[in-house]
């Protein structure tokens, strides 16, 4: 509900709320009414409350019990001692009851000046259906989603659908409304909607809108990601005849599951969606959204050189325009589409904008996707912190929409600062729940990042082995090609030639199409890593120029870490000296502690004195944590805290890794030394 605006209905939650309820039954009826009057608008406004009580003959006296029992506060504005109250109130009281208090709070709010609010309570003071009461609740529901109130909107459509008796125009607010409700962050309810909708009278179009729905909410599911690609083409050949611009809207859904699932895939893959595309074309001048399709299924059929300059034009284009609510949902596609060409200016500046729509919009489906793209690109910027932050965010989405994920973004931290442990045992858990959800591209990123944990740590050989890994399916790009990086480095380092060669044909051919600092500087870079004697030096030089001009921190302090390595082993030590002086200054500074240490170790090997660091205290818990720690400390199982906390035993674990990676720790026992009374 507060998702909502308040336009929503109070949820129970059991065996709290039956303990308000028996103190409820001792109130008078008075009481009890404007208890439940209360609870029917939960906007707080006590002028409001206190018209609507006259509406039903109560006056002022009424409160009192309330205030005694400490149930509610009538003052400058209406507060429940707790929200469950509300929920217990609403959820006992009778129909007849709920659609008297909502009639009178109907008549206390203006239809003018307050004509969203004054369409919900005419709606729940309606029995039966009542086409006038459904339109003007769908009405509520565009203003709400043009001031980006999604939750509110799919409130509203849902009410107007039960509201409206004619068959056709149910199914399509039902329609509307499992459509704002998955994009709103609920998918349960999105599919109960989506079921009636597809119960509706038979209509092609709504029959095609009803299958790219469940086409986009495979996509976001925990589990169904591996259909995603195989219905959205399908519905996009459905969608040919009848909405031509729909339907490559949908070719590059399509294209956004297909690089979801990645390696994982069935029937239909990168490859598949791409032959599809190309079949079709744009109507007119080409916007951003039919250039990215292009440019993609050209990638993924000629490679980068037919591909990366559509793609750098819709990237472009995209940044120009206003990003429109409905387009959040190609976050992905099109953040996916700006780091493959290596664009990091684009990837920045996307993202952020279509954080804040999202945020703003309270679009819980899309939200994740966003994150995680703004945690990688934290990390690609040198900002572990930043990083680190985003992970609450994460988790926090994951618990209101049912949907927790696995703690992938704690890996990632994790493998920047060095904490081999966590990540070990973060990729044991979950590389076969990864593989189960067909989330091949996630687990590529996994091995990416293991690949960068070991690279840190000197460990070659473990390192070119999860690039290896990282990079076994050849149409995959985005982290596969960061993989690429990771690839040569550890190869070269381990004396594998051939590895390192072959994996920088690969890296060639797919960065020096992109004509950006980025993509051209990690390109340099691994040039001179494969390079023997002094050929080598120009091109460190050039990746340090290269790197200097973008957003590409780590890597440029790795490249001044290998530089300064290279350096080092040619004797010339004073040079040496600045480049991993460089490298260890910027390491600290991120955070990165096992390259900082590899850093430390070639700086001393120079001969240069190592001013003792001064390491940051480990991240603080946030409340949350803080309860979940001390439940743990105090011999509670995961289950018990969960309970306590309305929260499952997984996603309790799930905070426990994250306590244990900021105390800096590896099990509950630990917990009674560093947590203390």
């Amino acid at each position: 509900m507060r998702l909502a605006g308040g336009f929503g209905l109070a949820q129970g939650h059991g065996r709290l709320e039956e303990s308000f309820l028996r103190r409820i039954d001792d109130l008078s009826a008075e009481a009890r009414l404007l208890l439940l009057l209360a609870a029917a608008d939960p906007v707080g406004d006590s002028f409001l409350l206190r018209r609507a009580a006259a509406h039903l003959g109560l006056g002022p006296e009424a409160g009192d019990p309330l205030h005694a029992a400490g149930l509610l506060q009538i003052g400058s504005r209406v507060v429940f001692r707790h929200t469950l109250v509300r929920s217990a109130v609403y959820g006992a009281a009778s129909s007849a009851n709920r659609r008297r208090v909502h009639a009178a709070l109907a008549e206390a709010t203006s239809r003018e000046a307050d004509p969203d609010r004054h369409a919900w309570h005419r709606a729940y003071a309606t029995a039966g259906t009542d086409e006038t009461v459904a339109a003007e609740l769908a009405a509520a529901s565009d203003r709400a989603q043009a001031r980006g109130g999604l939750a509110a909107a799919a409130a509203f459509l849902e009410r107007a659908a039960e509201l409206t008796a004619d068959p056709g125009l149910r199914a399509d607010r039902e329609l509307a409304a499992a459509r704002a409700k998955y994009r709103a962050g609920a998918p349960d309810a999105a599919a109960a909607l989506l079921a009636g909708a597809d119960m509706g009278p038979a209509d092609e179009l709504r029959g095609a809108m009803i299958s790219l729905l469940r086409g986009q909410m495979a996509f976001a599911s925990a589990t169904r990601s591996a259909e995603a690609p195989g219905l959205l083409v399908d519905t996009a050949h459905r969608l040919e005849s009848l909405d031509p611009a729909l339907a490559r809207q949908t070719y590059l859904e399509a294209f956004a599951g297909a690089v979801f699932v990645g390696r994982l895939a069935t029937d239909t893959g990168l490859a598949e969606v791409a032959t599809a595309a190309l079949k079709t074309s744009a109507e007119g001048v080409p916007g951003p959204q039919d250039l990215l399709l292009d440019g993609l299924a050209r990638l993924y059929t000629d490679g980068f050189e037919a591909g990366t300059d559509l793609i750098h034009r819709a990237l472009a284009g995209f940044r120009q325009g206003v990003v429109a609510q409905d387009a959040i949902h190609l976050v992905y596609v099109v953040s996916h589409a700006a780091h493959t060409v290596w664009d990091d200016e684009a990837w920045q500046d996307l993202t952020m904008r279509h954080l804040r729509n999202a945020r703003a919009a309270g679009a819980l489906a899309g939200l994740p996707f966003i994150l995680y793209q703004r945690l990688a690109l934290h990390l690609h910027q040198g900002e572990i912190a930043q990083a680190a932050a985003l992970i609450d965010e994460v988790d926090a989405i994951g618990v209101a929409t049912g949907d927790v994920q696995p703690p992938i973004a704690t890996l990632a931290v994790a493998a920047w600062q060095g904490r081999e442990e966590t990540v070990s045992a973060v990729l044991s858990e979950v590389t076969d729940t990864l593989t189960e959800r067909g989330q091949g591209a996630v687990l590529t990123a996994m091995h990416m990042f293991g690949a960068v944990l070991h690279n840190g740590l000197g460990r070659y050989a473990e390192a070119q082995a999860a690039a290896e890994r990282a990079t076994a399916y050849q149409l995959e790009a985005g982290f596969a090609d960061w993989a690429l990086v990771e690839l040569v480095d550890a190869a070269a380092r381990n004396g594998d030639r051939v590895a390192a060669e072959r994996a920088f044909a690969r890296l060639a051919a797919r960065t020096g199409p992109s004509g950006t600092d980025w993509g051209l500087g990690v390109e340099a870079r691994s040039r001179a890593l494969i390079t023997e004697g002094a050929a080598a030096e120009p091109h460190y030089l050039e990746a340090i120029e290269r790197l200097g001009r973008c957003r590409a921190a780590s890597m440029l302090a790795r490249t001044h870490l290998v530089y300064g390595e290279w350096l080092r082993r040619a004797g010339r030590n004073g040079d040496a000296r600045d480049q991993l002086r460089m490298a260890y200054d910027k390491f600290s500074s991120f955070g990165a502690e096992a390259y900082a240490e590899r850093a430390g170790r070639e700086l001393a090997a120079t001969g240069a004195p190592i001013q003792a660091r001064v390491v940051a205290a480990p991240t603080e818990l946030t409340p949350q944590e803080r309860q979940i720690a001390r439940r743990a400390r105090d011999g509670q199982s995961n289950t018990e805290i969960g309970a306590e906390l309305f929260l499952s035993s997984r996603t309790v674990e799930w905070h426990l890794r994250k306590v244990f990676t900021k105390l800096a720790i590896s099990n509950r026992r630990e917990l009674r030394t560093v947590l203390r009374d």
